[in-house]
């Protein structure tokens, strides 16, 4: 580092290049891209650094779209519209949804991506022995398969598996992991006698993974997703009203287990 540079390369950064009256992201006027480029394509160049477009793009915005919101009982939005009623502004209720995002709610797409690289590395025959050693290392749970809501099917699944058929048979994804999903898919039915069909971590995690994200990109690229139901929902209560709303109404007590 000279001396000249010791302030100004303390960060450095290939997302945006800025001087007075210039602003280029990615290398590209902003100018350009206003107007010229979709959001969530802007996200993928920004994100990234490579331009996503047609079939590939569609993708995308598809999981984009598909994970926006689950309702009031999942923990994120109903952290985000209680904390709406507590006075501290609207993107302080987003940003509390948004911390609610872990490794439980918010983490099984990351997951998913790398038990489906885990299978994919072990090969066909060895997808039972590759499931076995996922489970032995984290726990009973498979994540991206099951509802504990969406029974028998979670809706978002199958149109996004679709979709991937279809890039797939544009050749814009290679359509490898769509038909690891469902090789776990059919594993699972067989070995507990009755479907567990893929919800929408898993279907979105395909996406992730036919589009090449580390896995680590699918969870934010999720948070990313759920922040729009977050802002929608802290929004909603905003303009609803309420003071100092809890997860029950008041009428409802907890349970005292102590002496």
């Amino acid at each position: 580092m000279t001396d000249r540079n010791d302030v100004s390369d303390w960060w450095h950064t290939a997302i945006i290049d800025m001087e007075p009256g210039r602003i280029a992201l990615r290398g590209r006027p902003v100018q350009e891209l206003i107007g010229g480029i979709g959001f969530a394509p802007m996200i993928w160049l920004m994100v990234t650094g490579e331009e996503i477009t047609g079939a590939r793009a569609d993708l995308f915005e598809a999981a984009l779209v598909a994970a926006v919101d689950h309702g009031p009982q999942a923990p994120s939005i109903a952290a985000a519209r209680m904390a709406a009623t507590c006075g501290i502004g609207l993107q302080s209720a987003m940003a509390t949804g948004l911390n609610m995002l872990g490794d439980v709610h918010g983490g099984a797409g990351e997951q998913a991506v790398e038990m489906y690289r885990a299978v994919e590395g072990a090969g066909p025959a060895g997808l039972g022995a590759a499931l076995d050693a996922w489970r032995k290392a984290r726990g009973p749970y498979l994540p991206g398969f099951g509802h504990r809501f969406h029974k028998p099917v979670d809706p978002r699944a199958p149109r996004l598996l679709a979709l991937v058929d279809q890039a797939a048979e544009a050749g814009a994804v290679p359509g490898a992991y769509a038909a690891i999903g469902r090789a776990i898919e059919a594993h699972l039915a067989a070995e507990r006698g009755k479907p567990v069909p893929m919800n929408i971590d898993g279907a979105t995690a395909v996406i992730y993974a036919e589009l090449g994200c580390p896995p680590p990109l699918a969870r934010g690229f999720f948070g990313l997703s759920r922040s729009v139901g977050i802002l929608a929902h802290a929004w909603e209560q905003t303009c609803q009203g309420g003071r100092n709303k809890g997860p029950t109404p008041p009428a409802y007590r907890w349970t005292y287990d102590g002496d």
